[in-house]
């Protein structure tokens, strides 16, 4: 396998082979489906924008297509799930905790996400809210009333609501549910009976999975790629000395200086991969926090795409949008739609659409982008699209044409 070689379509088509984003789906979506997308992502990155569906639930839409949004809160509150800082917040199987307690045991290393100065400062304060869960059970931020007269906000949390997070960082606290998608905390002792630290692994062996669980969710996978995807600290894993372990297989993709890694369980993947037999058939939209996306430099590297986004970036200063979502297409970053979900209306507006440089347009890749387009705008219930703008301009009309060719009605465009 060391001598295998791959070219930059082959690395992408691995890629997404990995993430279970090759072909569409041949059969509808099962309960089960969503656990076993999230295991083969490894983490489910959490963002409450809702322009769009949040985050979490359309990484699994991309993945899954017409499924039914409940079944993720579900799983977290069967005890399929827990919520903890993987890539950043994330819903992660339950069966890896083990792998995230040594965080949750040195918790100041995890930066602002957790406060020394307040544990010690507020240490009555902090008691306090774990006492109230110890004597009343599952609690939400929004049980505790604010006392301070401001106005609230992600950056003036009300004092209980702090507590609430260092506790869970520290690990003292689980997420057991969600409500109207609002964190509802109870003792990590309730929410996760089962555990003992007994069942920790090792610093070095937590190291090493978490660096072999990135390499086989990447797929094609250079070494500087490997750290982000789990947000691990150093000192890394040498991914050589696991080859040399024969825990992960090594090849070239060509024009790339650098080898890149292959998890043993996606040799066969990666031999078709070489023969140019994986094929990436599908057309999609994906979430801005979509593993695929999220690390902007290997987004550049392996697709060329480059990608920021721009909803914290203020209005005036935003190339492409608030929530603009990349359209994946056989294969191909091949743009980004900043969309937006009338809910009450009815509408599915694109905002804007714009294509990368060299894209071509086709009849065909209208027809692809299109069909996407619907597919996820009825899923939000949205019967109706929109198209506000659309660049380059001749993309426009054809757009446009194949929308109201697959609605069965021409739909509104600017």
């Amino acid at each position: 396998m060391s001598d295998l070689n791959l070219t930059p379509a082959a690395a992408r088509a691995l890629h997404l082979a990995a993430q279970g984003m090759l072909q569409p789906r041949r059969r509808k979506a099962s309960k089960a489906d969503v656990i076993e997308a999230i295991r083969r992502m490894g983490v489910l990155q959490i963002d409450t924008i809702s322009v769009v569906a949040r985050s979490p639930y359309l990484v699994l839409w991309s993945r899954l297509g017409d499924y039914d949004p409940a079944w993720l809160e579900q799983h977290l509150a069967e005890g399929l799930l827990f919520e903890y800082w993987a890539h950043e917040a994330c819903f992660v199987p339950i069966e890896d905790y083990r792998l995230y307690r040594h965080r949750m045991i040195d918790p100041a290393a995890m930066g602002w996400k957790y406060s020394e100065t307040w544990m010690r400062e507020r240490a009555g304060e902090v008691e306090q809210v774990l006492s109230h869960i110890r004597k009343h059970g599952p609690t939400r931020s929004s049980d505790f009333e604010r006392s301070d007269g401001k106005a609230g906000g992600w950056w003036e949390w009300k004092p209980e609501k702090r507590s609430l997070e260092v506790l869970f960082t520290s690990g003292a606290l689980m997420i057991a549910r969600r409500h109207n998608f609002q964190r509802v905390y109870d003792l990590a002792e309730r929410v996760h009976p089962a555990w003992d630290d007994s069942q920790m692994p090792t610093m070095a062996d937590t190291r090493r999975e978490f660096a072999l669980r990135a390499v086989k969710a990447i797929g094609a996978c250079k070494a500087a790629w490997i750290p982000d995807y789990h947000r691990t600290r150093r000192p890394h894993v040498d991914p050589d000395a696991l080859v040399d372990e024969g825990l992960l297989l090594r090849a070239r993709v060509a024009g790339w200086d650098e080898p890149v890694y292959i998890h043993p369980d996606h040799r066969a993947l990666a031999e078709r991969a070489g023969a140019g037999l994986l094929a990436p058939t599908v057309t999609t939209l994906l979430s801005p926090f979509d593993p695929i996306v999220w690390d902007r430099r290997r987004a550049l590297e392996l697709f060329n795409f480059d990608y920021r986004l721009e909803c914290y970036t203020p209005a005036d200063k935003r190339r492409y949008g608030y929530f603009t979502l990349p359209i994946l297409r056989r294969g191909v970053l091949a743009g980004r739609i900043d969309a937006k979900a009338h809910r009450r209306q009815g509408v599915f507006e694109l905002k804007s659409v714009a294509l990368e440089p060299g894209v071509r347009i086709s009849e065909r890749f209208a027809a692809d982008v299109a069909a996407a387009v619907l597919r996820c705008a009825r899923w939000h219930g949205c019967p109706e699209i929109r198209v506000t703008q659309a660049l380059p301009e001749a993309f426009a009309a054809v757009l446009a044409q194949a929308l109201g060719e697959r609605a069965g009605d021409q739909p509104q465009a600017a």
